[in-house]
């Protein structure tokens, strides 16, 4: 088989692979002379986007979908009717390097099927970002996925070499993950995630500790995860939850949520349709609730329900929920009280707490602040604006709902 014909193939299998980041990274280009490629912003075919709103454009490919797992959610599952191919490491390498030279890429992102053994597959991974940093003095971002079984020195190889790490816990809850993927062990996963969280924070110590040499590297932008949704019966609060409890013990950088797709020659254990994608898109916002705006996850989905609802967006639905607590005064609130309020990102609350203490904040002055007034508006007093006070209960709460979906709100 050609390597356009690989490419194909496993550039294809990748593409349910969602924890495709590239943010958090040390700077690094080849101004100097001394290297080839940068993890700067160019120009190429977009991939992902970093929080701060730069393109990156990544090679996201397999080095085999070849597997010898049999996990009933995957294409790649090893009972899978699909066209088979794998890479060698020099052909993953070549790739990058050439897709890089053409301008298409700014850097790696290489997971694999298990081939032979958890140690066998992980050793080939790294062999392909030591050669790309090594032999051909790569610059650019390199994230790996990591085998969880793996043995721990291959992993703190992968380390010395990629940007970012990630490990899939897959699913929410433990149980489904033993009825889905039964060769995978959460167990294992969480202890790989442990292993690694000791490394990052060995790493940081000694980058603030260090004096004149520069210390080893691992893994500056950190280590990440994903996890399936839809495949099992799991409510948007036991995936919050558990992603709480991920960000919590092992400080990852991004949880990342993959509404699972129906595949050919699924298995009968499988849901026959999809979850829709705004469930997806949901969760996204809830778990940015819960990483920039104080939110806990126990208080963004309601409790009796343990569904966010897909009408309006998760912030909203917590102020509709906690009416008592508006109108708040821009004047006076604290910095987390304003970032509760719906409309309001963190840059604005940064703006009215700045231009606050010079002036009182007006109605005219929403449009310079950048925050959408007919959102906003309905939980705020300004110097010269309070809203009705029925605005938020009863029918009022209704027609405002009512109004905030025509105007596009919450989608």
């Amino acid at each position: 088989m050609d390597v356009q014909r690989k490419l194909e193939i496993l550039a294809d299998a990748a593409k349910y692979d969602a924890s495709c980041a590239s943010s958090g990274t040390e700077k690094r280009d080849s101004s100097d002379g001394k290297g080839l490629g940068s993890t700067a912003p160019g120009m190429g075919i977009c991939h992902s986007y970093a929080p701060d709103g730069r393109c990156i454009s990544l090679l996201k490919v397999l080095l085999t979908n070849a597997c010898n797992y049999d996990c009933l959610y995957c294409v790649n599952r090893t009972s899978s009717n699909v066209p088979r191919a794998r890479f060698t490491v020099d052909e993953v390498v070549k790739l990058t390097i050439d897709f890089y030279r053409r301008n298409y890429i700014e850097g790696l992102f290489l997971s694999s099927g298990i081939i032979r053994s958890a140690d066998y597959t992980m050793e080939q991974v790294v062999s392909v970002a030591r050669k790309l940093r090594e032999e051909h003095h790569f610059r650019g971002y390199i994230h790996l996925k990591t085998i969880p079984e793996a043995d721990d020195a291959l992993i703190a190889e992968a380390g010395k070499y990629a940007d970012r790490l990630s490990i899939n816990i897959e699913m929410p809850l433990e149980n489904s993950l033993a009825k889905f993927a039964p060769e995978k062990d959460v167990r294992a996963i969480r202890r790989t995630m442990g292993r690694l969280r000791l490394k990052l924070d060995e790493a940081k110590e000694n980058r603030e500790t260090a004096t004149k040499a520069k210390p080893p590297r691992f893994a500056p932008a950190g280590q990440s995860t994903q996890m399936i949704i839809g495949v099992d019966a799991a409510s948007d609060k036991t995936i919050l939850d558990t992603s709480a409890n991920l960000y919590g013990s092992y400080r990852l950088k991004r949880v990342y949520y993959s509404a699972f797709s129906p595949i050919p020659d699924a298995s009968r254990a499988l849901p026959l349709v999809a979850p829709p994608l705004l469930r997806e898109h949901r969760l996204y916002q809830a778990d940015w609730l819960m990483r920039f705006y104080g939110f806990d996850a126990g208080e963004i989905v309601d409790e009796a329900k343990g569904m966010l609802p897909l009408d309006i967006d998760p912030k909203l639905a917590w102020a509709l929920r906690h009416r008592d607590r508006f109108p708040l005064d821009v004047s006076t609130a604290s910095r987390e009280e304003l970032l509760r309020v719906p409309g309001f990102g963190i840059k604005a609350v940064d703006r009215i707490i700045a231009t606050r203490r010079l002036t009182s904040i007006r109605l005219a002055d929403l449009a310079q602040l950048h925050i959408p007034q007919k959102k906003a508006l309905p939980f705020i007093v300004l110097g010269d604006f309070r809203p009705s006070p029925h605005l938020l209960d009863g029918a009022g709460k209704e027609r405002f709902k009512s109004k905030a979906r025509q105007l596009g709100f919450g989608f």
